[in-house]
C-alpha cells in the first residue's frame, strides 16, 4: 500500500514511483517479446539504427501480470476510488529508445490527452482533454529496463499538473488538445524537474494533468518502457457532497483553490 507520504506526495507533486511493482523476471519476458517486435538484435548494436522504435498495445501474459500487479491494483484504488478506474490488461504505447546522436524528434514538453471529442478515432494530435479529465485517471510509466540517468528518463515538471487546472478550467467539458497549451508549456518552465529513473519492475503513477517530455538517449542499453493511461469509469466530480474525494481530484481541487475557495 501507499503510504500517507507518497499519497501526499502524488497530490503536491503529482508523481509516485512504486518500486518493484512487478518483478525482473516479468520484465525480462516481456522484453523478449519487445526485441522481436523492434527488429533489431539485442546483441548487435550496428541492428540500432534510429533514436526510437514505436511498437504498439501489447496483451501477451507478461504484460497482463504487470499491470495487474496486485501492488498496483492497490495503489489505483488508493489514488482513483475504488470502482472508479477500468482494469487493463494490456500496456498502451511503447517509444522504444535506442542510444543514439540523432535527435529523436519526439521530446516536446506536452500534457497528455484523454478524449475524443470530434476527432477521427485515430487522429490522437487533435483528442482533447479537460479540467475533469474526462477518460484518464493516471498516466503510468512501467520500466521494463533498468533506467538510470543517461538511458533517457522521462522528464517531469514537478507540480505542472495543479497550475495546468485552473489554465483548463475556462475551456469547460470541451476542453482542448495539447497544441492549445503551448504558452503553458513555457510559463511552466520555472517548476523544478524531475527524472524517472529506476529498476525494471518499478512504475510512475502520475497525475493526469502532469507536464512531462521525452529526452535523448545517452547511455548504452536501449530504454523499454510503456506508457499507458488508466482509465477512467466517469470523469472527476470536483464538487461531491459526501467530500469523497480521490487525490487525483484533490489536486485539481487544490490547482483550482478550490475555485478560490468559492470566491
Amino acid at each position: 500500500m501507499l503510504t500517507d507520504d507518497q499519497i501526499t506526495g502524488f497530490i503536491t507533486d503529482g508523481f509516485v514511483k512504486v518500486d518493484r511493482a512487478f518483478s525482473a523476471e516479468t520484465a525480462a519476458a516481456g522484453r523478449e517479446i519487445l526485441w522481436r517486435g523492434t527488429g533489431c538484435d539485442p546483441d548487435d548494436p550496428s541492428t540500432w539504427t534510429k533514436p526510437v522504435i514505436r511498437l504498439w498495445d501489447y496483451s501477451d501474459e507478461p504484460f497482463e501480470r504487470a499491470v495487474t500487479a496486485p501492488a498496483l491494483r492497490e495503489a489505483f484504488d488508493q489514488l482513483v476510488g475504488p470502482g472508479r478506474w477500468l482494469p487493463r490488461k494490456s500496456l498502451g504505447s511503447w517509444p522504444i529508445r535506442f542510444p543514439s546522436p540523432e535527435p529523436p524528434g519526439d521530446d516536446g514538453w506536452h500534457v497528455d490527452v484523454s478524449f475524443q471529442g470530434d476527432a477521427a478515432l485515430d487522429d490522437f494530435l487533435s483528442w482533447r482533454l479537460n479540467v475533469f479529465s474526462k477518460g484518464r485517471a493516471l498516466l503510468m510509466l512501467f520500466l521494463f529496463s533498468d533506467v538510470g540517468p543517461d538511458d533517457a528518463p522521462t522528464r517531469i515538471r514537478v507540480g505542472s499538473h495543479q497550475r495546468l487546472a485552473p489554465v483548463l478550467e475556462p475551456f469547460g467539458e470541451a476542453g482542448t488538445t495539447m497544441f492549445d497549451l503551448h504558452e503553458f508549456y513555457t510559463d511552466s518552465a520555472d517548476l523544478p524537474e524531475a527524472i524517472a529513473t529506476g529498476r525494471a519492475g518499478d512504475v510512475y503513477l502520475c497525475h493526469p494533468f502532469l507536464i512531462h517530455a521525452a529526452q535523448p538517449h545517452r547511455g548504452r542499453t536501449p530504454k523499454f518502457m510503456a506508457q499507458p493511461p488508466l482509465l477512467l469509469r466517469e470523469p472527476c466530480v470536483l464538487e461531491r457532497p459526501d467530500g469523497a474525494y480521490s487525490p487525483v481530484e484533490q489536486a485539481i481541487r487544490q490547482g483550482l483553490g478550490y475555485k478560490r475557495n468559492l470566491r
